[in-house]
C-alpha cells in the first residue's frame, strides 16, 4: 500500500555533507572504520538476487491468508536462517472479507451491465492465471444490495461536496461515483455515507493512469481500460489494524467484536471499477455539465446528474479469520543487545504485487544478506537489527498494526528507530520521517549514488526540487500514511522512516493485475539498479543506527521544522480571514449576483462568519524556550563523555519520539490531534502539520482551536523538559 499522499515538502533544515565529513554520532575514528564497513557492505549488494527472488515471490498472487502467501513468509524464514538469524512467525488471526457477489448495472435509461474482469495481456503470463487472481473490489466495503439514481462526484472530498451545495444537487439516497485519485480512496465512502449516499463507486480516469498519460499496457506502462485499482476501504481514520480488536492484538484467542459492531468498516457498499465499465454510466448522466477541473480523459461530456442514470449495486462478501504471517528475524548486537534498530517491509500483495511491495521486500532481504556476511566476518552490530515482513498490509496495515499492539511496552523500552520501505521503482530518492533523523538521513543520501546519473541520490532529488518549482535542498517530508511505519510513529511514538525511489517508473499497474514481474521488470526498474540504490540506502541507515557511538538525533532541524509548522498554520489562518472578508464585500456588492449565467443558476453565495483571532502565545512562547534548550544541547560534545553517559544520553534519545505521542488513554482517534504530524488521510487531505490546531482552524471551530494550541504547548513543554533531561546528561 505504497502511499500516494506523501508530498515531498514542508520541512525546513538542511544539511549538505560531503563523503569526507565524520558521520554524525561516530567520532573521527569510528567514523573512517564505519565508513569501510558500508563501502564493503555496497560492493557486495547483487541486483541479481533482487531479480531471482522477485520472480519466485510473485509467481502467484499472495494476499493475505493464501497458500502462496504462507509460502512466500516460510522461503523468506528459510533464507534468513541460512544467513545467520534467529526467525519466527508471528501468527494474528485477523477479518477478511472475500469478495462472493460483485453486480453493477445500469438499469436505466439504457442497460449496461459492468463486466468488472481485467483482460490478460499479450506477453505477459501472470495476467492469464484465471481464478488464482483476486477479483477486483474493495476490502471492507459493507455488504449492501441499492439501486438509485447516479452521481458524479468527481473525486469525492470535501472541496467537491462543496461545489455539489452551490450547484444544489444533494447525494442524499443516491448512489455516487468518483474518481480514484485526490485522496485515500477510503475517505470516497466515508464521506458519502456522511452525505446520506447509499451507495459509492470508485473508477480510474484516463487522465490519471491511462491513456492520457501515455501508452497503456502492454504497449507501455499505463492502465489500460479494464484495469481496475484493488484497495482497502477500512475507515482507518478512527483507526487501523484488525476491525474486530481494535487497540490490542489479534491472537488466536482475543476477544473479538461482531462484525456488526466493528465501525471501521464502511457504512455503505463499494465497489472500484475500470474505465470501460465507467463510461457507459457517466454518458447516460444529465443535469449540470461538470466544472472543467472535474473533467476527465473519457471521449464524453462529463455530467454531474443526479439520474437519469440509475445503477444497482449488489455486493456480498466471504467474512473469515484469515492468518496473517509476520516474519521476524533478529540479529544480536553485540553490545546493547537490548536496543532495537527495525527494518521492515510487507510481503503480501492484492494480486502478483512485483512494484508492490515485491520490490521494497527484495530490497530489504539483500540488505539483510550483506549485513548477515559481513557480521560474520567480524562487523557486529553493536545493537540488535530486527527484520521484518509484514502480513496483511494492503487491507489495512493489519500485520505491523498487531505486532506492534501485542509488543508495545517492549518496543517503547527498546527500540531505536524504525525504518520503512514498500514499493521501489526508478528515479529519485524519496524520503520521510522524524525529523530529528534529517541530518543522519540527508547524510547517507549524500555518499549514495545515483545508477543512473553518477551523482549523489541527494544531489539528484535536489535538482529534481528545484525544476519543480522548490528549493535546492534535500529534505524530509512529513510521514503521512499508507504504509508499516503507521503504528510505530503514531501509535508507539518510534522515530520512523519511509525510503523508496520513483518518479521515473510510473504506470498505471497499482493493485491490477498488471502489476507483474513482466511489467515491472520492463517499465519500473529494468536491471533492479534502483532495487539496489534502496537496499543501499537503507542498509547504511540501518548499520548507522545499530553502530553509532551516540544515536544521531539532531534536534535543530527538528525544532526549525516546528517553527515552519506554526508559521504555515498561522499564515493559514491569516489567509483565511482574508478570504472571507474578500467573500463578504463582494456578497453585499450582489458581485457574484450580477456575474451568474441565468441559465447555469446555482445558489447565491452567502455571507460568513468573520474569522477571529486566535492567541497562538502559548505555542510561540514554548517554541522560543526549546530553541535556547536545543541550542544549549547541540553545543555539547556529546562523543567526549564517558560510556556510561553515553549509553544513558541513548536512552533518553530514544524516548524523545515517544514524549510528543501524549495519548494519556485517549480514544485511539485523538491521539493524532496531541501529535505534530499526523496521516493525511485521517482528513481526506494531505499530511497534516500540527494537525490538532490545524484541523480545528480549517473546520472553523475557534474554541477547539486555541483548546487545540495549549494542548499543543504542553506538548511541546513535555518535549522541552526531556532535552533538559539530554542537557543534565551532557553537563
Amino acid at each position: 500500500m505504497k502511499n500516494k499522499l506523501l508530498p515531498l515538502l514542508l520541512l525546513l533544515g538542511v544539511v549538505s555533507v560531503s563523503a569526507q565529513d565524520k558521520i554524525i554520532g561516530f567520532s573521527e575514528k569510528a567514523s573512517e572504520a564505519q565508513t569501510q564497513l558500508e563501502a564493503a557492505y555496497e560492493k557486495q549488494l547483487s541486483s541479481e538476487n533482487l531479480d531471482q527472488w522477485m520472480k519466485l515471490m510473485v509467481a502467484e498472487p499472495h494476499w493475505v491468508g493464501t497458500e502462496y502467501g504462507e509460502k512466500n513468509v516460510k522461503w523468506m524464514e528459510k533464507q534468513f536462517k541460512s544467513w545467520g538469524y534467529k526467525t519466527k512467525i508471528d501468527t494474528y488471526h485477523v477479518l477478511f472479507p472475500y469478495p462472493k457477489v460483485r453486480v453493477l448495472e445500469l438499469t436505466a435509461p439504457t442497460k449496461y451491465t459492468a463486466s468488472l474482469e481485467a483482460i490478460p495481456v499479450e506477453g505477459d503470463p501472470y495476467t492469464a492465471q484465471g481464478d488464482k487472481l483476486l477479483p477486483s473490489y474493495n476490502a471492507f466495503s459493507t455488504d449492501g444490495d441499492v439501486e438509485a439514481d447516479l452521481v458524479f462526484v468527481n473525486y469525492g472530498i470535501p472541496s467537491d461536496y462543496e461545489q455539489l451545495e452551490k450547484l444544489g444537487i444533494d447525494v442524499k439516497g443516491k448512489i455516487v461515483i468518483a474518481k480514484y485519485q485526490g485522496s485515500w480512496r477510503g475517505i470516497k465512502p466515508k464521506l458519502a455515507a456522511e452525505k446520506g449516499a447509499i451507495g459509492c463507486i470508485i473508477y480510474s480516469d484516463p487522465m490519471d493512469d491511462g491513456y492520457y498519460q501515455g501508452d497503456v499496457y502492454p504497449k507501455g506502462p499505463y492502465k489500460n481500460k479494464t484495469g481496475v485499482q484493488r484497495g482497502s476501504v477500512m475507515d482507518m481514520p478512527l483507526y487501523p489494524g484488525d476491525v474486530l480488536t481494535p487497540g490490542y492484538a489479534a491472537t488466536k484467542d482475543a476477544k473479538r467484536l461482531d462484525r456488526e459492531e466493528a465501525p471501521t468498516i464502511t457504512k455503505i457498499p463499494v465497489l472500484p471499477i475500470s474505465y470501460e465499465d465507467a463510461q457507459p454510466l457517466l454518458a447516460a448522466l444529465e443535469g449540470p455539465v461538470a466544472p472543467e477541473n472535474w473533467r476527465g480523459g473519457l471521449p464524453i461530456t462529463y455530467h454531474i446528474g443526479p439520474g437519469p442514470a440509475k445503477v444497482h449495486l449488489k455486493l456480498e462478501f466471504d467474512w473469515q479469520l484469515k492468518p496473517a504471517h509476520n516474519l521476524i528475524a533478529t540479529w544480536e548486537g553485540d553490545e546493547f543487545p537490548d536496543e532495537w534498530v527495525i527494518r521492515g517491509n510487507h510481503h503480501d500483495a492484492w494480486v502478483h504485487g512485483a512494484s508492490d511491495p515485491v520490490s521494497g521486500m527484495v530490497a530489504l532481504m539483500e540488505e539483510a544478506r550483506v549485513v548477515a556476511k559481513l557480521a560474520k566476518e567480524g562487523h557486529k552490530p553493536k545493537r540488535t537489527l530486527v527484520y521484518c515482513a509484514w502480513d496483511a498490509e494492503e487491507p489495512g496495515l493489519i500485520g505491523s498494526t498487531e505486532w506492534v499492539e501485542d509488543h508495545i511496552p517492549e518496543l517503547k523500552e527498546k527500540a531505536v528507530a524504525y525504518i520503512n520501505t514498500d514499493g521501489n521503482s526508478r528515479g529519485y530518492l524519496g524520503a520521510g520521517g522524524s525529523h530529528s533523523l534529517q541530518a543522519m538521513v540527508s547524510q547517507v543520501a549524500n555518499v549514495v549514488t545515483d545508477p543512473q546519473k553518477g551523482v549523489s541520490v541527494a544531489e539528484r532529488r535536489k535538482a529534481a526540487n528545484v525544476i519543480r518549482g522548490g528549493d535546492n535542498s534535500f529534505k524530509l517530508s512529513a510521514l503521512g500514511s499508507g504504509s508499516d511505519y503507521t503504528p510505530f510513529i503514531q501509535h508507539t511514538g518510534i522515530a520512523s522512516l519511509n525510503l523508496g525511489y520513483g518518479g521515473e517508473g510510473r504506470g498505471g499497474e497499482y493493485h491490477t493485475i498488471y502489476d507483474t514481474y513482466s511489467h515491472y521488470t520492463r517499465f519500473k526498474d529494468p536491471g533492479f539498479d534502483y532495487g539496489v540504490a534502496l537496499a543501499n540506502t537503507a542498509g547504511r541507515i540501518s548499520l548507522r543506527l545499530a553502530n553509532a557511538e551516540v544515536l544521531p538525533f539532531e534536534l535543530t532541524q527538528w525544532h526549525s521544522t516546528i517553527e515552519t509548522y506554526l508559521g504555515e498554520v498561522m499564515k493559514t489562518l491569516e489567509s483565511m480571514r482574508a478570504e472571507v472578508e474578500k467573500h463578504n464585500k463582494l456578497v453585499k456588492a450582489d458581485t457574484y449576483g450580477l456575474v451568474m449565467d441565468p441559465k447555469k443558476p446555482i445558489a447565491p453565495a452567502k455571507m460568513e462568519a468573520e474569522v477571529p483571532y486566535l492567541d497562538f502565545s502559548p505555542i510561540q512562547n514554548v517554541v522560543a524556550d526549546l530553541k535556547k534548550s536545543i541550542a544549549t544541547f547541540s553545543k555539547a560534545d556529546v562523543l567526549a563523555l564517558s560510556a556510561s553517559k553515553k549509553a544513558q544520553l541513548n536512552q533518553e534519545l530514544m524516548g524523545m519520539e515517544q514524549v510528543l505521542l501524549q495519548d494519556k488513554g485517549l480514544p485511539r482517534r485523538d491521539w493524532f490531534k496531541h501529535q505534530i504530524y499526523a496521516p493525511g488521510f485521517y482528513t481526506g487531505y494531505g499530511v497534516k502539520t500540527l494537525p490538532g490546531v490545524r484541523e480545528a482552524i480549517e473546520q472553523k471551530e475557534w474554541k477547539e482551536a486555541q483548546e487545540q494550541i495549549g494542548v499543543l504547548a504542553t506538548t511541546l513543554k513535555a518535549f522541552d523538559a526531556q532535552v533538559q533531561k539530554l542537557n543534565s546528561i551532557v553537563q
